[in-house]
């Protein structure tokens, strides 16, 4: 009997071996692949192919409903990161502290300012819409770098300039594309744009070189996952080099939910850790609470925020100032989430690790 317990017990863990293990990820290998840019290519890739950009132009209205329920939660998922405790706090006093308060007085004094003149507010947003060309690469490049460490393979230093290279010669393009728009009436600055342009077309050649010296070391392609936000990254920008400004919201949706899946797995993590050996149903609990008052505290500020600030800033100061404080919080909230996810996501940072990666056995 013991002889045929032993042999059933080798046969089970023999059968148990030979199933694959699903590969180390965030949420899902699927779930990851469709939100670090999957979604956004299966969208605006037919759409370019097909020339429709004109359904990129959305409504006021949906745009504002769709702000809510995406991409504010993707500035209060980050805010959780920096506050959630005294220690994190201390940890990162410039981006919890400092750098708000110094935004906030900057901010309201181009509100007071609008009375006279407009060139503090532009100020802000093109400080803003300039910072957000490095975020979006650099972000793209934190997601590869991730994917790429999960798989067990990282970049070597030369596979890792060829890449993040290709990033900021994006990250350029982004800028100039910016004040091409917003700067025409002031400067040419058509030869440069065009220029720039072209030179994409090196960036797509050096990334793709990049991942081709990673395959040829390794022995097999890099993970999917890694690819697509270097993919997509050109995808959006192809999008707002082809439709313009409009554009630059559907492609903030996307980084938003590019975005997501990295907080929320830090609050799985978190969660687990701080329940222990406790209850399933308590980790699930606080887990749908942290869920809840993301949705409802984004759809509230989405609300709110500008026009409350709109209406209180009239009363005092003049129509002019109420008008223009909308683009003050934008550049509030922008700036500070720009400076806060380049503070928080350090992946040297054992911490950040074992916040991240902590649900993944050793």
């Amino acid at each position: 009997m013991k002889h045929q317990l032993a042999t059933a017990g080798r046969a089970a863990a023999g059968r148990a071996a030979a199933v694959p293990r699903d590969p180390p990820a965030i949420v899902s290998p699927f779930v990851d692949t469709l939100f670090t840019g999957g979604l956004s290519l299966l969208v605006l890739v037919p759409l370019l192919v097909m020339g429709r950009t004109d359904v990129l132009v959305l409504s006021v209205g949906v745009q504002a409903w769709v702000g809510a329920l995406v991409n504010m939660p993707h500035f209060l998922a980050s805010y959780r990161m920096v506050y959630r405790t005294q220690d994190s706090i201390r940890a990162h006093p410039w981006a919890a502290i400092y750098v708000p308060i110094l935004l906030l007085i900057g901010c309201s004094a181009a509100v007071v300012a609008s009375r006279w003149t407009d060139i503090p507010v532009s100020a802000l947003l093109t400080i803003s819409s300039t910072y957000l060309a490095w975020h979006y690469t650099s972000q793209a490049w934190g997601m590869v770098a991730t994917f790429t460490y999960l798989d067990g393979n990282p970049f070597n230093a030369l596979e890792r300039k060829l890449v993040r290279g290709s990033l900021y010669i994006l990250a350029a393009w982004h800028v100039v594309w910016f004040f091409y728009l917003g700067y025409d009436r002031y400067v040419n600055l058509t030869p440069l744009y065009v220029g720039l342009s072209i030179l994409t077309a090196v960036a797509l050649a050096m990334g793709l070189t990049g991942f081709a010296l990673h395959k040829r070391r390794t022995g097999r392609i890099a993970p999917l996952r890694s690819c697509i936000p270097w993919t997509a990254i050109f995808v959006w920008y192809a999008a707002m080099a082809r439709v313009g400004l409009p554009a630059l919201f559907i492609v903030q949706i996307a980084h938003a939910l590019q975005y997501l899946i990295f907080p929320f797995r830090v609050e799985l993590n978190r969660t687990r850790r701080a329940v222990g050996a406790g209850p399933s149903q308590l980790f699930a609990f606080q887990i749908m609470v942290y869920l809840t008052v993301l949705l409802v505290g984004s759809i509230v500020a989405s609300i709110l925020l500008p026009l409350g600030a709109m209406a209180v800033v009239t009363n005092w100061l003049g129509s002019r100032p109420g008008q223009v404080v909308g683009f003050a919080i934008s550049a509030f909230f922008n700036i500070h989430h720009y400076f806060t996810d380049g503070v928080v996501w350090k992946l040297r940072d054992p911490a950040v690790r074992a916040d991240l990666f902590g649900h993944l056995k050793a």
